[in-house]
């Protein structure tokens, strides 16, 4: 089967440091830094007081109080995201057929802490089963790409793909495969994630895998320096519509880059740690140079997965110096998770967008809270810490990696007619 090109023409963003695009691209190149005290609940007796929280969101902007009623936060996030993608796209009816539009928007874990209160008001009673009628649709990670389906009237593929910190970026590439052999025209993909809350925060607390610098907190996300101690919470979401070129060409749209591969794997080790050889990413990132049919010589700039984990930041390392071998230390390494924390199910999405914006602008994004080598992490690779870099970039890969050991890596290219 012929493959068709695949073109960025849309994109939507709200996050820690920014709640639009514009806003989050200016937050990344100048390194602005998502960490805040928690203030969605008291988190008093938690072993973690703080996280990356979106500031200044009300919903009564974009829903009226009985729609926004019916919606969880991640849900809110995913289609706020995902109508500035694609208002930024500029597809209306007139110039495409909404029959072949696609929405793939997805969570890592939907709408945990929507469910937690409810099952806490419900043991509150006397048993009598009372529920919102929204428990359910306000709970389930697909939830998301079916409003933004009923808004628009798109009615092609539509579903989620859920693959904990992996899903926003196994979306895109669902969307990329559904395009490019054909089966439908465009495709607005992405995820949103909004755990922070008793039972997002406590949970990870207890798997000790988030990091608890309450007295230091502005520097607590600090991707592969020597003193980290775990990822900080954060939320948002992240949406791209994703174009097939001749489709994008004939209604005349910008386009921002191009997305030409995409490889998926498993680690097969660990249910949350990960393979410490990098085994599952090595396989992703070469998938992903085969699918795009490139050398590993043509990867000019890799957004890491980047958590801020003891463990995860000396795998990534590895895998990237095994694929890449001494072109590992000619490639500009970052983790914009270093501002934003990490967004779990949204992480991959709005990662693509860096990774897209740092195509389009030749800009590489700081790793920010950098201050102590790790001697375990190899220090000729080229880590953009602290500050943002000029650079001329023609290809740029963006790693994500969920629990589970599930693993997914985006390749988009710069834009040439």
């Amino acid at each position: 089967m012929e493959s068709k090109r695949v073109v960025v023409t849309g994109l939507g963003a709200i996050t820690p440091i920014g709640n639009t695009v514009k806003d989050f691209w200016e937050g990344l190149v100048n390194g602005k830094n998502g960490a805040c005290e928690i203030t969605r609940f008291d988190s008093t007796l938690y072993k973690t007081h703080f996280a990356c929280e979106v500031k200044g969101y009300n919903p009564d902007d974009f829903f009226d109080k009985k729609t926004a009623r019916k919606y969880d936060l991640f849900a809110q996030f995913d289609i706020v995201a995902a109508d500035e993608a694609i208002a930024d796209s500029g597809i209306t009816p007139e110039n495409t057929d909404f029959d072949n539009v696609g929405v793939l928007l997805t969570s890592g874990i939907g709408g945990v802490n929507h469910f937690f209160n409810e099952m806490k008001e419900f043991f509150k009673g006397d048993g009598t089963p009372r529920f919102s009628p929204f428990l359910i649709t306000k709970m389930i990670a697909n939830m998301p790409g079916g409003v933004v389906s009923i808004k628009y009237g798109f009615c092609g593929p539509n579903f989620a793909t859920v693959s904990a910190c992996a899903s926003s970026a196994h979306a895109i590439m669902e969307a990329f495969n559904y395009i490019r052999y054909g089966k439908c025209d465009v495709v607005i993909a992405g995820g949103a994630g909004a755990a922070i809350g008793e039972c997002g925060i406590g949970g990870f607390n207890s798997m000790h895998a988030l990091s608890t610098r309450n007295d230091n907190f502005m520097t607590a996300s600090r991707p592969f320096d020597l003193n980290r101690d775990g990822f900080v919470m954060g939320e948002g979401a992240g949406s791209i519509v994703l174009e097939e070129y001749e489709h994008a060409k004939a209604r005349g749209a910008k386009i921002y880059a191009e997305l030409v591969g995409g490889g998926a794997s498993a680690d097969a080790y660990h249910i949350t740690a990960p393979h410490p050889e990098g085994k599952g990413g090595i396989l992703s990132m070469r998938r992903a140079l085969k699918d795009a049919e490139i050398t590993p010589e043509a990867i000019d700039h890799i957004n890491t997965h980047g958590t801020s984990t003891p463990a995860g930041d000396l795998a990534e390392p590895i895998a990237i110096k095994e694929v890449f071998g001494e072109h590992a230390y000619n490639i500009s390494i970052n983790s914009t998770k270093s501002m934003t924390g990490h967004l779990l199910g949204g992480a991959g999405a709005v990662e693509a967008i860096a990774s897209i914006l740092a195509l389009k602008n030749g800009i590489i994004p700081p790793t920010i809270n950098h201050f102590d080598d790790d001697p375990q992490i190899d220090s000729r690779l080229n880590f953009t810490f602290n500050k943002a870099c000029k650079r001329d970039i023609h290809y740029a890969l963006s790693n994500s990696f969920g629990f589970g050991g599930q693993n997914a890596t985006l390749i988009f290219k710069k834009f040439e007619s």
